[in-house]
């Protein structure tokens, strides 16, 4: 079928219900950034791999072919109802970077908004064609033959492939049990760095997986509320923080850091099962102690059917600040 281009913004699809889900997508906080350079205000998205990206990327895109990426316009394309349902069961930007970023070899370096078209198109190529950030248990192929199914999306079969093998055990294969969705709610009192204020942004590690918040301008104070996704492991470790301020012409600055333990919050919902049998409550706890940096005892509650934590942690190995979180668990079913 055609794609007819209109002088008019996107419908968001054609019934209502697909038009709003579409537009929620657009509206998370991840999606407002490309996917694969991290420029602001991508205009562009892959149907079939569920990410926004920009004009730069998109180009890169549309030279991997449509059964590996089918690239449309937000603004100027119409998209069909499996277009749109391709998009949200990604579920964004977050949701993709969490597995098609999961490990990141030496020799790639993620590119940034003002990167070479030659820089740009390695990283892209290996990302999504070659699947070389993928645990070698996840890679699929996707045939030619299948250019015009979304019912076979690439990201579809990714995340069909990624339930199977985090269900199953394999010999020799790291194993996933869920997800870990992170919401990054504020700093309090950071540390400054620079003349009289900073230039804060938060980075997140969990193994082998980072991901990283926006940077908020001159502001001892900021307000993220920004949601953060990573795949966990059968073999978690603690997750752990940065936070730095950004400098333009020199390093960036290290504003202090802490560990979360994760085992409170994921064996409280694994020994409960399904959430969403339960009526709210509390199931789990950490407590504070003088070999952590929590600020008050953290509970680990069962709110709306889903299981999730509020932290609150005073930064280490620097002179002040504390950073607010919430956590919530995420199984693979879900």
């Amino acid at each position: 079928m055609s794609r007819a281009m209109s002088n008019k913004s996107l419908d968001f699809g054609k019934p209502a219900s697909g038009k709003k889900r579409l537009k929620d997508l657009l509206l998370q906080k991840d999606n407002r950034y490309c996917a694969d350079c991290g420029a602001p205000d991508p205009k562009w998205a892959s149907a079939n791999i569920g990410v926004f990206i920009c004009l730069k990327c998109c180009g890169v895109h549309r030279s991997l072919g449509t059964h590996i990426s089918k690239v449309l316009s937000v603004t100027l394309d119409e998209w069909s109802d499996d277009e749109i349902e391709s998009m949200v069961e990604v579920g964004g930007n977050s949701s993709a970077n969490a597995i098609y970023e999961a490990f990141i070899p030496g020799g790639y370096e993620k590119p940034g908004p003002d990167a070479s078209h030659e820089l740009r198109a390695k990283f892209i190529r290996a990302k999504y064609e070659l699947q070389e950030f993928l645990k070698p248990s996840l890679r699929i192929v996707s045939l030619p033959s299948e250019k015009g199914s979304l019912k076979s999306s690439f990201s579809r079969k990714l995340m069909d492939s990624f339930r199977s093998n985090s269900s199953h055990n394999s010999e020799g294969m790291v194993e996933f049990i869920g997800l870990l969705k992170v919401k990054v709610i504020k700093g309090t009192n950071l540390a400054i760095r620079d003349m009289m204020t900073s230039d804060p942004y938060v980075i997140l590690t969990l193994g082998q997986q980072t991901v990283q918040t926006t940077i908020i301008k001159s502001n001892l104070n900021p307000v993220w509320n920004e949601e953060l996704m990573l795949s966990v492991p059968q073999h978690f470790g603690p997750l752990k923080l940065r936070v730095f301020d950004h400098d333009t012409f020199s390093a960036d600055d290290i504003m202090g850091e802490a560990e979360v333990d994760l085992q409170p919050l994921i064996t409280s919902a694994i020994a409960f099962g399904d959430a969403g049998m339960f009526g709210n409550m509390q199931i789990g706890k950490w407590l504070k102690s003088h070999d952590n940096a929590l600020k008050d005892d953290s509970t680990v509650n069962i709110i709306d059917g889903k299981v999730k934590q509020a932290v609150s942690l005073k930064l280490q190995n620097v002179e002040c600040g504390e950073l607010d979180l919430e956590l919530e668990w995420m199984p693979l079913d879900q």
